[in-house]
């Protein structure tokens, strides 16, 4: 049976609320066990439906994988399985990064071409390219990434583009290359920075993460350790634009204010009283109806694709218009329609989007295409008059964990109803 959300309208969000590991950071996390024989630990993880399908793609590969809370042990043995081909590689596209592992230590990979969110086409081609850079043929063979290679030998790499799960494969991949690998480039997001951390611990030799040039010098192995994921920057800045649209007053902790400056900046632009914590959390009291500001996606540090549809939502409550401009995936407009249906005020022009601000919107049943689309409906929805469905929650599962209590917590009124939607 299908679940959605009941989301009433009308709510004002005040309290603390805690963050946890970031999604966008465990998944790799989990997949460089792969590299080091033995068993190592993973603290501070989300408990959220992606970290079990990460699990049973490891398990497909001969790990031993145990979560206990937000801890997950992971026993990788001396034989793996070059062959990653789970059920769960067609879930969630976090799962093309055991590609990257798996040619480092085994100098081979099958690897299913991964599942995920429907925004738009994320193809392969770099990660690709950049493992024939180090010494690897790479093919797309019956569904799956087929790649081996007799050795692998560092390389300079240019990537055409800072993409991160590019960025995360071939630098799983070279920490056990021979010689020494040069990622140009490279994408600069905290995430990448925090696996750059973990390999370290593991006996990885890296230079420069978080710049755009990472230097890597091969090692023969790599030991297991024990790493804490960083605080989700993602679910912290959801909270941050819940505060704002909802005219609330939010206290996040957990996550690291810095990796959102342009976020708070922006917010502070619209209208809210922003207070950092050192690197531990921030609050957020927005007085009055937010004013519009502009918003513009590009890779860290700038404004992330992943909340694009937060500001989407931002935008449609508050004062005047804003114009929203998507460079990284061309199918995140797709939550625009989802807003119309809301009573939003919002029309797109190729990857540009102008949305007028209303007083209030309407409440009516939505449909979330991904993560961050679900998320931004149901925060809409605590904007709109009467009680919004909010169907496919599945999606939002999958990266927020405890959402609903969190929501009803701080002052919200969400019920989850389990049930086929009336239409399709």
């Amino acid at each position: 049976m299908s679940e959605h959300f009941d989301v009433h309208g009308g709510a004002r969000l005040v309290g603390e609320v805690d963050v946890v590991g970031a999604k966008n950071s465990v998944l790799k996390l989990m997949a460089a066990a792969l590299l080091a024989e033995g068993t190592t630990t993973i603290t501070n993880c989300p408990q959220i439906l992606d970290v079990p399908l990460m699990a049973d793609v490891l398990r497909s590969v001969g790990c031993t994988v145990e979560i206990d809370g937000d801890t997950a042990h992971i026993t990788t043995p001396a034989e793996l399985s070059h062959r990653a081909d789970s059920p769960a590689m067609g879930k969630l596209r976090a799962s093309v990064c055991v590609l990257g592992p798996l040619v480092g230590r085994l100098k081979q990979a099958v690897v299913a071409l991964p599942g995920g969110d429907a925004i738009g086409s994320r193809p392969l081609d770099m990660h690709q390219n950049g493992l024939r850079k180090l010494g690897a043929t790479s093919t797309i063979e019956h569904g799956c990434v087929v790649a081996k290679a007799e050795t692998l030998l560092g390389a300079q790499i240019w990537l055409d583009f800072p993409s991160v799960g590019a960025t995360e494969n071939i630098l799983m991949a070279a920490v056990l290359a021979e010689g020494t690998t040069v990622i140009d480039n490279a994408a600069r997001e905290p995430e990448i920075a925090d696996i750059c951390t973990m390999l370290t611990e593991m006996g990885a030799k890296i230079e420069g993460a978080g710049t755009s040039t990472l230097t890597v010098h091969g090692v023969e192995q790599l030991q297991p350790t024990e790493h804490r994921v960083i605080g989700d920057r993602i679910v912290g800045a959801t909270w941050a634009f819940a505060a704002s649209m909802t005219r609330g007053d939010l206290t996040v902790r957990g996550v690291n204010p810095h990796h959102l400056d342009l976020v708070l900046d922006k917010l502070r632009l619209a209208g809210a009283d922003v207070t950092t914590f050192d690197d531990k959390g921030f609050r957020v009291v927005q007085p009055e109806r937010p004013k519009a500001v502009d918003w513009v996606t590009l890779p860290y540090p700038g404004f992330a694709t992943d909340l694009q549809p937060f500001a989407v939502a931002l935008s449609a409550v508050s004062e005047g218009t804003s114009m929203i401009t998507e460079n990284v995936y061309e199918a995140r407009f797709r939550f625009i329609e989802e807003m119309i249906r809301l009573s939003g005020d919002a029309r797109t022009d190729g990857h540009h989007a102008v949305v007028r601000g209303v007083d209030k919107l309407s409440s009516a049943p939505v449909w979330a295409s991904d993560i961050r689309a679900g998320a931004g409906l149901v925060l809409a929805g605590l904007c709109a008059d009467g009680v919004t469905e909010v169907w496919d929650v599945f999606h939002i599962d999958r990266g927020y964990p405890h959402f609903v209590e969190n929501l009803n917590r701080l002052g919200a009124r969400i019920d989850r109803v389990t049930g086929e939607p009336e239409r399709a």
